[in-house]
């Protein structure tokens, strides 16, 4: 009951998750990455434990096809799970199982994965793959944040979302954003409320993991508005 895009850029290499679905807290079950190796969506009827399985499959040197492989042969209910990866060096895989609830589907791109199940058709998978395509120099989150919004705009889950995430990873080992709404009647309106506000302090978490001299957040943003 998830829309999601699982992505690569390939301009500046950062790795990045956005989702939304009908359940609550779709950020705890749905996104994991870690830092130059990979980007893992695990939905439908969600094992979490499957992420981090498969990040360590892409630690052991599986691609994203073998890590998908892998999963599925040790999981005795993966006709019920939805499963999409993007490795570090741009491979990507995605699987939906057969018990998924229609509409469910996924497609594979270029450095990409979009991909949704118990959705409005097709269409939804289309809007949100154009919007990721639509600006290339954008930033990867600003790129996720609007494919989130379009897949809700192409209908989304006939049923509403009720939780939505973004989850970013540039080569460090924190992430550069993660924003996460658990319970909204509008979650895609709310976190673009959130983003939009934490977008210009981007930067300003980022150096001060390194410095703490870094001056208040409030007088940094005045500085750099």
């Amino acid at each position: 009951m998830t829309f999601t895009l699982v992505a690569r850029c390939k301009r500046t290499g950062m790795l990045g998750i956005g989702t939304s679905t009908n359940a609550f807290c779709v950020g705890v079950r749905v996104p994991f990455i870690r830092e130059r190796l990979g980007a893992v969506a695990i939905m439908a009827i969600a094992d979490e434990r499957l992420g981090p399985t498969a990040l360590r499959l892409l630690d052991l040197g599986y691609k994203a096809p073998g890590a998908i492989e892998q999963l599925v042969a040790t999981d005795p209910f993966a006709e019920h799970r939805q499963l999409a990866i993007v490795d570090d060096d741009g491979f990507v895989a995605a699987r939906t199982g057969a018990d998924n609830v229609d509409w469910a589907g996924h497609r594979l791109g270029d450095n990409y994965v979009v991909l949704g199940n118990a959705i409005a058709g097709e269409g939804v998978l289309d809007a949100m793959e154009a919007a990721y395509l639509a600006d290339p120099d954008d930033d990867l989150e600003g790129r996720l944040m609007d494919a989130i919004e379009a897949g809700r705009d192409a209908g989304g889950q006939p049923n509403g979302q009720r939780s939505a995430a973004l989850l970013v990873y540039d080569k460090k080992s924190y992430s550069r954003v993660d924003l996460r709404v658990d319970i909204h009647d509008e979650p895609e309106a709310e976190l673009r409320r959130i983003f939009d506000r934490y977008r210009p302090a981007i930067p300003y978490y980022d150096m001060r993991q390194t410095d703490p001299r870094v001056p208040r957040l409030d007088d940094w943003l005045s500085e750099n508005s």
